[in-house]
């Protein structure tokens, strides 16, 4: 159950799942629950001296709120005006008033990290002031945003979620030609590519500055063009752009429908195709992509490229928007990069063991840190390939299961490639289950995982454990670990419906360790 505080009538904005909600300013009574919503909104009055102190009071309000939930999530809306409330147009205490509130609101989620706020002013900044109160509806049931956006607020909360979660997309795949840059580059040459000076060269340098944000915030960025490559690399060399060619993770620029180039994009980036967004101004590809590669989202294009502000604002909200980032994240195409020039080194190897040699792996496993709590929580919400439980957690739920004797470790990969960061968790329960193995896709096909099991299995058999259960729980996208706890010497004792429970005993277990990897 959700717990929703509230000052003024809002049940219909929360018509999809199970809600409670508070009497009109009361915050008095705090029962439990799974999360905790807080909703106030300036209400509705026109003695500027009251509706201030008011105002004024609500932070303190929502401080002693967070103060009885404990752990449990906590997610604030900020506070908005929705009517002009003032006479004297130089008085702005209402204004700061507000301003503080939110401010405040923004500290207690710097405080408690399971506390978080989303700004409900970008939500109503969407449709004119208007349209934000309808009277009728506030005099006949105190309802101050107008019913009519409770189906957008609903998609758009949910959108909020999906970033707080770290449920994003991970790769946008780009057209070239009057996509990243006005016009064609094998009829109008270096010189006739418009990517600066007046318009329509301006929208579209913009538009190249908003992506390279979206790499810099851990967008893996990809190229699919049907061009001569030698060309463009050509252009990427002459050209000042806000994107460089080093931007892109991967490229598939040749003469190939570009339903197969995707493919092959998200095989070279072993990631699912349900990750990809895929961006074109020609209707017919799009169309293409759309019928073949139907788990792949494709936005439409703006019609001008005066709209691709607009078009970039949206594109983010769908798809991309993240509420923080941690290190990997910002590290994410040079990550992906280096992974490419693993498969071209790989090529050159008939054995694999002399290629993983090769590699120079280093293995860093650590216990968890209040430093990796962040990063453990985002793998758990991410990653689905190579992960035998698909647990989902918050930093709050890891931390619980730390103050319970859970043991957790943490895996950091590098090679003389580069630096993968922290890929890989085991979770260990205090009485010796294995809650959660999991390992990015980014550094599967190395045999890492079998490593990581084995020093997890001997720091658990050095610490005095007989034995160890664990888990296989089937999902659509978890069935190349379906036998991994087989393959590890683990005997199945039971099955239901793909669902496996396993034991291993812990006596009669040998460490065989593998010296291809450097463990630290």
């Amino acid at each position: 159950m959700t717990f929703v505080f509230r000052n003024n009538t809002i049940e219909r904005f929360f018509s999809d799942g199970e809600y409670a909600f508070s009497g009109y300013d009361d915050y008095g009574a705090v029962p439990e629950a799974e999360r905790y919503i807080w909703w106030y909104q300036v209400p509705v009055k026109y003695n500027q001296e009251q509706l201030i102190t008011e105002v004024e009071s609500y932070l303190r309000r929502l401080q002693w709120a967070v103060s009885q939930v404990g752990q449990a999530p906590f997610l604030i809306l900020s506070l908005e005006l929705l009517y002009d409330a003032g006479v004297v147009r130089g008085d702005r205490r209402l204004v700061n008033a507000i301003d503080a509130f939110n401010q405040g609101a923004w500290q207690l989620a710097a405080e408690h990290t399971n506390v978080s706020v989303v700004d409900f002013g970008a939500f109503l900044k969407q449709y004119p002031a208007a349209e934000w109160v309808d009277w009728k509806f506030y005099f006949l049931s105190q309802m101050i945003v107008s019913p009519r956006l409770a189906g957008a607020f609903g998609q758009w909360l949910q959108t909020q979620e999906r970033a707080l979660a770290f449920r994003r997309k991970k790769c946008l795949v780009l057209d070239l030609d009057n996509t990243l840059w006005g016009g064609v580059l094998g009829e109008d040459g270096i010189a006739g590519i418009r990517i600066d000076g007046d318009y329509p060269g301006k929208a579209f340098r913009y538009w190249q500055e908003a992506i390279r944000e979206l790499a810099h915030a851990g967008v893996i960025l990809a190229l699919c063009s049907k061009n001569n490559e030698a060309d463009v690399k050509e252009l990427f060399a002459a050209r000042e752009m806000p994107l460089k060619w080093e931007d892109f993770a991967c490229m598939r620029i040749n003469w190939s429908d570009k339903a197969a180039n995707i493919r092959s994009i998200a095989e070279d980036l072993n990631i699912g195709l349900d990750s990809m967004v895929f961006v074109d101004d020609n209707p017919a590809e799009r169309e293409l992509i759309r019928q073949q590669l139907p788990m792949v989202a494709v936005p439409e294009w703006p019609a001008m490229p005066y709209l691709l502000p607009a078009f970039y604002d949206r594109l983010v909200k769908d798809y991309f928007a993240v509420y923080a980032l941690t290190d990997e994240d910002l590290k994410k195409t040079e990550q992906y990069r280096q992974n490419a020039g693993r498969a071209q080194a790989q090529a050159a190897f008939t054995d694999m063991d002399d290629f993983l040699r090769s590699l120079e792996m280093e293995l860093t496993i650590s216990p968890a840190t209040e430093v990796t709590l962040p990063r453990i929580a985002q793998m758990t919400q991410k990653t689905n390939q190579f992960n035998l439980t698909t647990h989902r957690y918050t930093v709050d739920d890891i931390q619980r299961m730390l103050d319970h004797g859970a043991r957790i470790w943490t895996l950091a990969v590098k090679d003389r490639f580069g630096d993968n960061g922290i890929t890989g968790l085991i979770i260990v329960t205090d009485c010796g289950a294995v809650d959660t193995m999991l390992l990015s896709c980014r550094v599967l096909g190395k045999g890492i995982e079998h490593e990581f099991l084995k020093y997890v299995l001997g720091q658990l058999k050095a610490s005095g454990l007989e034995e160890v259960h664990a888990l296989y729980i089937p999902t659509e996208k978890n069935r190349q670990v379906q036998d991994f706890y087989d393959k590890n010497g683990f005997l199945c004792t039971r099955e239901e419906q793909g669902r496996k429970a396993y034991r291993l005993s812990l006596a009669d277990w040998d460490e065989k360790r593998n010296t291809i990897y450097k463990i630290v």
